[in-house]
């Protein structure tokens, strides 16, 4: 009877380790290079449509299309609008591990429509149109700038704990940026006037930062020709590269769009440590927000005498620009009203105004204007292109007369501007001197 029990015991011990050792998960070989194989060859409608196929189709597969899109499966699609060279990365993996191959394709030719699609029609205005767009902070717009918790709290998508006023971060190197994306190679241009404005727990990552409004500015150069690339799936996103960014720098370069349309960008972005969403709200320059601001309301053309036309200006660097009453009616001019602008304590403080037509330097090449400045030095003058801000002539003179008016002529001519682009001209009192003073201006006129 003992020994019974003692063949019972055992039989019942074998059959609890058997079991143990068959249902225990083993990992299995992990995928090899083979495994890790594609084909790839255009859809038959369209050469710049690309159809990928993995060798191996009984297994996990994720992809890099190398065109800022990823996707997963054994049998994908990658859509590729502009010409160029692109890699493109297979990883195959199982519960043993991961194998990856990488090919590169050539797209022979160009095809904008294939971006005809909504979100970058709003960004960069569309193939059938410039095929680029310039945006600038929304500032007169309240809240057009904050910050609310991660995740989003109980206001959804807004800046619960703290929304900027209208022009609340004047001055700091944040409203006089601009953010010009383009269809072409995706480009994507920075420009931002030489500061920026970063979080103060990042502002040992910027050279010659100062505290300033609550975080600091910093010196900066453009950022030129970089990309950008949307993603779109549950989240949409733009992901810019490397060293530029969008609004207040908090360490990331990748955006959630929140609401877009043609006049309006609205954008929610992480904060370098996380825990909390920093907002911020574009629009195209020169729109005029339902903020009742953003650009200028009119455009002008020339001569701006402020007789009998009071044009609109856009100030920056923490600039003013009003028509005011001649407060030196004497010598070349007596004139009635005159453009007051008290100079902001930025280096590169000014104003601007907006112009009708484009000017035409074919027969008239050079922009006079009267000037009353509190010293003597540097008035610097730019013409530019409203639409594409990177394309300007900008020139200095000398104003060798202090409190007194002086006529200075600005010849945009000689130095190779074009004609018929230009149509803002943008006026830098006091050039390179932050407060420089109170600078009255004239009788702008082309000769």
């Amino acid at each position: 009877m003992k020994k019974l029990n003692f063949l019972i015991l055992f039989l019942s011990v074998a059959a609890v380790i058997s079991c143990k050792k068959k249902d225990e998960p083993t990992l299995g070989d992990p995928p090899t290079a083979a495994d890790a194989e594609f084909t790839y060859q255009p859809s038959a409608t369209n050469p710049n449509i690309i159809e990928f196929t993995a060798v191996n189709s009984t297994i996990q597969a994720s992809w890099d299309l190398g065109n800022g899109q990823t996707a997963s499966g054994t049998n994908v699609t990658g859509i590729y609008p502009n010409a160029g060279t692109y890699a493109v990365k297979l990883t195959v993996f199982n519960s043993g591990g991961s194998a990856s191959s990488t090919q590169e394709i050539v797209i022979a030719n160009s095809d904008p429509s294939l971006l005809d699609s909504p979100i970058y029609n709003a960004l960069t205005g569309g193939a059938a149109g410039p095929g680029f767009k310039t945006w600038v902070i929304d500032s007169v717009m309240p809240a057009h700038f904050g910050v609310g918790p991660d995740p989003i709290g109980g206001a959804g998508n807004y800046p619960e704990w703290w929304a900027a006023n209208p022009l609340d971060k004047a001055g700091v190197g944040l409203y006089d940026d601009r953010y010009t994306f383009h269809l072409n190679n995706f480009q994507f241009d920075m420009v931002n006037n030489g500061h920026v404005y970063v979080h103060n727990g990042l502002a040992g990552d910027f050279p010659g930062s100062y505290q300033n409004s609550g975080d600091y500015t910093a010196p900066y150069t453009d950022q030129l020709n970089k990309t950008w690339v949307v993603s779109e799936g549950i989240d949409t996103t733009i992901t810019i590269s490397q060293d530029a960014f969008i609004g207040m720098y908090t360490g990331v370069n990748t955006y959630k769009i929140i609401q877009y349309s043609d006049t309006s960008l609205w954008l929610q972005y992480k904060h370098f440590d996380g825990g909390l969403h920093w907002y911020l709200r574009l629009i195209p320059e020169g729109f005029v927000s339902s903020g009742g601001g953003g650009g200028p309301a009119a455009t002008y053309e020339l001569p701006i005498d402020c007789e009998t036309i009071e044009p609109t200006f856009v100030v920056f660097g923490n600039s003013t620009a009003t028509i005011i009453g001649n407060p030196d009616a004497s010598g070349i001019n007596t004139s009635s009203k005159v453009i007051e602008s008290v100079h902001g304590n930025e280096t590169w403080a000014g104003f601007l105004v907006n112009l009708t037509t484009p000017l035409d330097f074919s027969s008239l090449g050079s922009i006079a204007l009267k000037v009353w400045a509190p010293m003597t030095g540097v008035f610097r003058l730019k013409v530019e292109n409203s639409s594409n801000t990177n394309d300007f002539v900008e020139l200095d003179v000398n104003v060798t007369t202090a409190n007194a008016w002086e006529e200075i002529v600005v010849d945009f001519a000689t130095a190779g501007a074009q004609s018929n682009v230009y149509d803002r001209i943008v006026f830098f009192p006091g050039w390179d001197i932050s407060n420089a003073g109170t600078f009255y201006v004239d009788d702008v006129v082309q000769q």
